[in-house]
């Protein structure tokens, strides 16, 4: 029989996920010989053997990868026989380009759930089981290739039961670089409020097992600061109102909503509404918090301000052992004072969380990176994404072709960085806010430790278009030291782009973006916008009317400013709903040009709606107002309409709302004559005269839900007619309202154009980079 060899270089997920074990399988199944071996560009084999077994096995590798791998793409070259006399597994190879696909962590798998609750294996009840299917990946990884020195379990030694494990071909712990046991991996550390060490695994003092007063302390009412796979949460029992309360107030969140984690997917239907799309996405190998609707509104009011609830299954083997012998609901939040980044080394938890935590399950495993949880919640039958970290990053997007080595910076909320390479784009993990010296350092050294983990060396950066963004001045920094071009992009073109990437569309679209705040190339703020374009350019063809923001950003927090400013330009008496010492304060301030800037902000519209609907007043975290405001409509959605969205806009009538062009008086001296806007004073006033005759707050809230959903349509609608494209994409913070994505996209399609949503990336500024890079990929400029 004639034998060929060929060598095969793989591209993808391959490190880390069995892949070298299933080749080497494969290869003594269809009686090849030959190697396989980490590469810096993914894995490389030779294969010697029949031409027909050497097809299958290539089909194999293409149709059929290990479960946790992803194959991006195979390459074969023909080679002269070197006569391998059977198939090994061979030294890593580095090379000086390091193109390989790190894998993200992985949530616990069956197997090693099983053996951890088996007594008779030799890791029951191991808080750091893992295989070559499930474990620790990204957080752990110091540099490529993944081989075990090159992680932060190279300080852990493996036993002699161990190291047969991993060296054994037939073992699902084949080659999985964090395997470890009792005996030899990360020990299990408990530390009292005070800081003091009192209990620990593997302890020659006896000092007994750290989950034992872990628990206890939960049970009693005390907050648990328990260290994770990507950070440190602060835990306490979910249904203890008033352990609750106090982590609130030691955390200083007051009222943003609590993530919880549940034992099981019956704890969690005990909770919440769980709908197929929602299972598979809590029980999939990210297991992302995934917000979802609450069967009780009144229940755990401590924990959210909203109709949901952000919950998430225990995704390490530590969070199944707590859940399973603690309580079965924990608070679970990121381990920081508020706007911070989540901790991750002990002696920083031990002090910063000190008169915080009660206690602390800590381990001796290093993080190396870093990682939130992730979020998101389904609508419409498909998942959307809110923060795309643990469980996701840092797996690529693809696109449909090759691109210049980008790197973009973002935005300064929800900040995050992506680089491209080929036909790849990296979004980082969740960064935060960029609002203080610890969360911009721990952006700048995500950046330096992404380009030397995928030696990316950009040729071309990219920001956002406001000068003062603490991304765009690390931006300039970084452009000034290396001497490399600095393009700036206006904030709503990354968004259009962002959405379009997402979709794998070129475009050009329409775009509705609405979100709070982003610097137009008018030197206002915009946040209301119509746009069509590309990652070439856009022309801003239509937006929210101009109004006046009293105190600027101060107005973001204390919304009854924007309220006060809508009531002052509809010249309703403010009085029947402020007080009238707050109003005379806010109209001198309109009348301050340098004091009141001018916004079309559809997020500010939502803030003064709540704010005249008494349903906040004051923002507590960022999009409060709005977030009440959707709740609001949801309760009365629920109340009058069943919950049916297409019987509601049926039956209830929007509130009034009008298209017009722009005079000197509705642009505010800002847009040019003639510019398509929409008016929402008719809107006002209708909600002004419900509110005062006593129609309850929902059911004003889902008739101004209605009003920007249609008054979207018809925008879209006559700049289609107009020649605009069929296509509409929807990105900004605005698109993470549930009612906008129940009620908007249906009115579109009704209209013959083609909604399109955001899938991959979150919808939010988190998005913005990704926009930012394509865009100057294409070289695109700013078009007014």
């Amino acid at each position: 029989m004639s034998r060929i060899c060929v060598e095969v270089r793989v591209r993808g997920i391959v490190q880390g996920v069995g892949f070298r074990p299933f080749c080497h399988k494969a290869a003594q199944e269809l009686n090849l010989c030959g190697f396989v071996r980490n590469s810096s560009d993914g894995a490389e084999l030779a294969l010697e053997g029949a031409p027909g077994d050497i097809r299958a096995f290539i089909d194999r590798l293409r149709d059929h990868p290990p479960a946790a791998a992803v194959v991006e793409s195979v390459e074969t070259v023909h080679c002269a026989l070197r006569n391998y006399q059977d198939f090994s597994i061979a030294r890593s190879l580095t090379l000086p380009l390091r193109d390989t696909l790190i894998s993200p962590d992985l949530c616990l798998c069956a197997d090693c759930r099983r053996e951890m609750n088996d007594p008779g294996d030799r890791r029951y009840r191991y808080p750091f089981i893992n295989c070559t299917n499930c474990g620790p990946r990204f957080t752990i990884i110091r540099d490529v290739p993944y081989d075990r020195p090159f992680t932060s379990m190279a300080g852990f030694p493996m036993c002699p039961a161990c190291e047969k494990e991993y060296n054994d071909i037939s073992d699902r712990r084949y080659h999985a670089q964090p395997v470890s046991c009792p005996d030899c991996g990360p020990r299990l550390l408990f530390y009292d409020g005070s800081g003091r060490l009192t209990a620990q695994s593997r302890s020659a003092s006896g000092s007994g097992d750290p989950l034992g007063p872990a628990i206890r302390l939960l049970e009693e009412g005390g907050i648990l600061a328990v260290k994770g796979l990507g950070g440190i949460h602060l835990s306490c029992r979910a249904g203890d109102a008033d352990a609750v309360r106090r982590l609130r107030h030691r955390k200083q969140r007051d009222a943003r909503p609590f993530a919880l984690m549940c034992r099981d997917l019956a704890a969690i239907r005990r909770l919440a509404e769980v709908t197929p799309q929602e299972e598979a996405l809590l029980t999939g190998p990210q297991h992302p918090i995934v917000l979802l609707r609450r069967k009780d509104p009144e229940a755990l009011s401590d924990v959210t301000d909203n109709a949901y609830l952000g919950i998430m299954l225990p995704y390490t083997p530590l969070h199944e052992l707590l859940l399973s012998d603690g309580p079965d609901t924990l608070v679970m939040t990121s381990a920081n004072l508020s706007d911070r980044p989540i901790l991750c080394d002990n002696e920083a938890a031990l002090r910063e969380l000190s008169g915080i935590a009660d206690g602390f399950l800590l381990n001796d495993r290093e993080i190396a990176e870093r990682c939130d949880d992730s979020v998101c919640f389904v609508e419409n039958g498909r998942s959307v994404p809110v923060r795309r970290s643990r469980g996701y990053a840092p797996f690529p997007l693809s696109l449909s072709e090759p691109v210049p080595s980008v790197l973009a910076f973002g935005a300064e909320q929800k900040a995050s960085f992506c680089f491209s390479r080929g036909r790849h784009v990296f979004p980082s993990q969740h960064i935060g806010d960029l609002k203080n010296a610890e969360t911009l350092a721990f952006y700048e050294e995500r950046i330096a430790h992404y380009e030397q983990l995928f030696d990316f060396r950009p040729e071309v950066l990219v920001c956002d278009l406001h000068p003062d963004y603490l991304s765009t001045e690390t931006a300039g920094r970084l452009a000034a030291a290396r001497g490399l071009p600095l393009h700036r992009v206006q904030h709503h073109h990354a968004h259009l782009v962002s959405a379009l990437a997402d979709a794998g569309l070129p475009g050009p679209a329409q775009g509705i973006i609405w979100d709070g705040t982003g610097l137009g190339t008018d030197g206002t703020v915009w946040g209301g916008e119509f746009l069509t374009g590309d990652a070439s350019g856009f022309e801003r063809r239509a937006s929210l009317r101009p109004f006046l923001l009293p105190g600027g950003d101060a107005a973001v927090r204390e919304i009854f400013r924007v309220g006060i400013s809508l009531l002052a330009d509809v010249g309703i008496d403010a009085a029947p709903f402020y007080d009238p010492e707050t109003v005379h304060r806010i109209k001198a301030l309109r009348a301050l040009p340098f004091a009141a800037p001018v916004t079309t902000s559809m997020g500010r519209l939502f803030d003064g709606a709540a704010s005249l609907l008494g349903l906040c007043r004051a923002a507590g975290y960022e999009g409060q107002g709005a977030v009440l405001l959707e709740y609001a409509a949801e309760r009365a959605l629920d109340a009058s309409f069943g919950g049916d969205a297409a019987l509601c806009q049926e039956l209830l009538p929007a509130y009034p709302f009008s298209l017009i062009q722009a005079g000197p008086e509705e642009a505010r001296g800002t847009l040019p004559s003639g510019r398509l806007l929409i008016d929402e004073r008719p809107a006002v006033r209708a909600l002004c005269e419900d509110i005062l005759r006593g129609v309850p707050a929902g059911h004003c809230a889902l008739r101004f839900h209605l009003m920007v959903s249609e008054a979207a349509a018809a925008v879209c609608f006559r700049l289609y007619s107009a020649g605009a494209p069929k296509t509409v994409v929807l990105s900004g913070g605005c698109f993470q309202n549930r009612l906008l994505l129940k009620f908007l996209p249906e009115k579109l399609r009704r209209l013959g154009l083609m909604p399109v949503t955001h899938r991959r990336v979150p919808p939010n500024d988190e998005g913005i980079s990704l926009g930012q890079l394509c865009i100057a990929a294409a070289g695109g400029l700013c078009v007014e």
